[in-house]
C-alpha cells in the first residue's frame, strides 16, 4: 500500500498501536519486529482484541481475501513515514530536545509551561526513539498548538533520522557529556550526533534555545538563530540559584526586564538549573506570562527515580536510579557534596555503556568519592568492584539488600545513583 493510501486508513483509526495486548477499538496495529519476537506473529490477535486493520510486512500471515490486513515493505519504516507525513498535515510548531542528561526533566518542565496556555503534544515517558518518536507523533491532533518531542540517541545518525521524521522548528541540547559510549565511540561521537539537531535546524533555518554557559554548545551552534539562557545579562533569560538544600531556588530576569522573578521547584539538585532556565526561556518565548511559569515550575513533581525526594520511617532519600553516566554521576556527587544534610550515605551502582573507557571512567568516580567526605560509600556491580577503591562494596543489589536485612541503615540522607539495569530502585522499600 502506498502511503497516502495509508493515511487515509490512519484517519479512519485515528490511533496507532504495536503492542497486541493493548489494541484501543478501531485502531491501527503495526506488526514491528524485534530481537526476540515478530510483531507479524500476532497481527490476527490485535485484530481480535479490537484493531480495526494491521500493517504487516510478512505475507505469510496475511490470510486470502482478508482486507483487515495491509501489506507494506517494512513495518517499521511505513510507520516512520506515516508519522512524518501526518506531522507535515499538522502544520504546528514543534520542538525538538535531546542531550546526555536531563531530556526527559526538560521535556516535562517545558510541557508544563507551555500547558498554561497552549494545547501541548509532548513525548510521554521516555517514548524517545526510532519507534516511540512517530508514535507520538501519530498522536498530533488539530486542537494542538506545540509539540515538544524529545529524541534520544545511543549511535551516531539516530538524531538525525529522528529529526528528518518529526521535522522540528525550534530545537535545544540541553548538555554533552560522556554516556552511550560503547555505541557512540567517543565523546566526539556524542557531539557528533547530539549537534545533528543543529545541523537539521540549520538546514531549514530553525531556531535553537542554548544554554549560553554550556562551551561545548556554544563551539557547536554557528550560523543559528539562538534564543540564550544562562547566568549573563546577554541572555534572553539570566538567573542564578538562590538555594539547593534539598530543593533547587532560582532567580531569574528576562532580558530588558528590571522585575526579578524567585522560584522555588521540587527538582533536587543544581543540575537542574539550566534546565529549570531552559524552561522559563521557551515558556516567555511562545508568550507565557511570568507569573504562569513560575506557577508551573513550583508544581512540577519528578517522576520515575529522577531525583526524587523520598522520606521512609528511617531515612531521607534521593532516588536518582533511572539512569547513570560519567558526567550525570559526578554531577550527582558534587551536588549531594554541597547539600547542608545529616549523616551523607551514597550508594552508587555501575554506569552501564561505557565500552572500553567502562573501567577508566569508574576509576575516575571512585576517585572523586576519595575525596568527597561522605560518611558512607557503598559501591553495587562489577564494574565499581573492579576498580581501586577502599569502600563497601556488593556484587548486585540483591547481595546488598540481603545485608540491610541484617544491618539497617537508619538517621542518614542517601544518595542512590545508578542506570536502570543496576536495579538500585528495588532498593527504597528497604532503606
Amino acid at each position: 500500500m502506498d502511503l497516502s493510501s495509508l493515511y487515509e486508513v490512519f484517519l479512519q483509526c485515528g490511533s496507532v498501536t504495536t503492542d497486541s495486548r493493548h489494541c484501543p477499538e478501531n485502531s491501527l496495529f503495526f506488526a514491528l519486529k524485534g530481537s526476540s519476537f515478530d510483531g507479524n506473529q500476532y497481527a490476527s490477535q490485535a485484530l481480535d482484541k479490537g484493531s480495526r486493520y494491521a500493517v504487516i510486512d510478512n505475507p505469510a500471515y496475511q490470510p486470502a481475501e482478508d482486507s483487515r490486513y495491509i501489506r507494506v515493505d517494512d513495518c517499521l519504516r511505513a510507520l516512520q513515514q506515516l508519522a512524518a507525513y501526518h506531522r507535515q498535515q499538522m502544520a504546528i510548531p514543534v520542538i525538538g530536545i535531546t542531550g546526555t542528561n536531563g531530556k526527559t526533566t526538560t521535556k516535562e518542565l517545558i510541557s508544563g509551561v507551555l500547558a498554561r496556555r497552549h494545547q501541548v503534544l509532548y513525548t510521554e515517558g521516555n517514548l524517545n526513539n526510532h519507534i516511540g518518536v512517530p508514535l507520538t507523533l501519530l498522536r498530533l491532533r488539530k486542537e494542538h498548538t506545540l509539540a515538544v518531542i524529545e529524541m534520544g540517541a545511543n549511535h551516531p545518525g539516530e538524531i538525525r533520522e529522528l529529526a528528518e521524521i518529526a521535522d522540528p522548528d525550534y530545537g535545544l541540547i540541553t548538555n554533552i557529556g560522556k554516556a552511550h559510549l560503547e555505541g557512540f565511540g567517543s565523546l566526539e561521537g556524542v557531539i557528533r550526533t547530539k549537534g545533528e539537531l543543529y545541523d537539521y535546524l540549520r538546514k531549514k533555518e530553525g531556531v535553537v534555545f542554548i544554554h549560553q554557559d554550556n562551551p561545548l554548545l556554544r563551539d557547536i551552534a554557528h550560523d543559528l538563530s539562538l534564543v540564550r539562557y544562562g547566568t549573563t545579562q546577554e541572555c534572553f533569560v539570566c538567573g542564578e540559584i538562590t538555594g539547593n538544600s534539598p530543593y533547587l531556588s532560582l532567580c531569574w530576569k528576562e532580558s530588558g526586564e528590571t522585575t526579578t522573578h524567585a522560584t522555588t521547584t521540587q527538582l533536587i539538585g543544581s543540575y537542574n538549573f539550566p534546565n529549570a532556565l531552559a524552561a522559563i526561556t521557551v515558556g516567555l518565548y511562545f508568550g507565557i506570562p511570568a507569573a504562569e511559569v513560575d506557577t508551573a515550575l513550583a508544581g512540577y513533581q519528578p517522576t520515575n527515580n529522577r531525583s526524587q525526594l523520598i522520606q521512609t520511617a528511617h531515612n531521607l532519600i534521593i532516588m536518582d536510579a533511572y539512569n547513570a553516566n560519567p558526567t550525570s554521576m559526578q554531577a550527582a556527587l558534587d551536588n549531594f557534596r554541597q547539600m547542608e544534610a545529616p549523616q551523607k550515605v551514597v550508594i552508587l551502582g555501575d554506569m552501564k555503556e561505557l565500552g572500553k573507557e567502562s573501567r577508566q571512567e569508574h576509576q575516575k568516580i571512585a576517585d572523586l568519592l576519595s575525596t568527597s567526605g561522605f560518611q558512607r560509600v557503598i559501591l553495587i556491580g562489577n564494574e565499581f568492584n573492579q576498580v581501586r577503591h577502599p569502600f563497601e562494596g556488593f556484587p548486585d543489589v540483591a547481595t546488598f539488600a540481603e545485608y540491610l536485612r541484617q544491618e539497617p541503615l537508619t538517621g542518614s540522607t542517601i544518595l542512590i545513583k545508578g542506570s536502570n539495569s543496576t536495579r538500585l530502585t528495588t532498593l527504597g522499600n528497604q532503606l
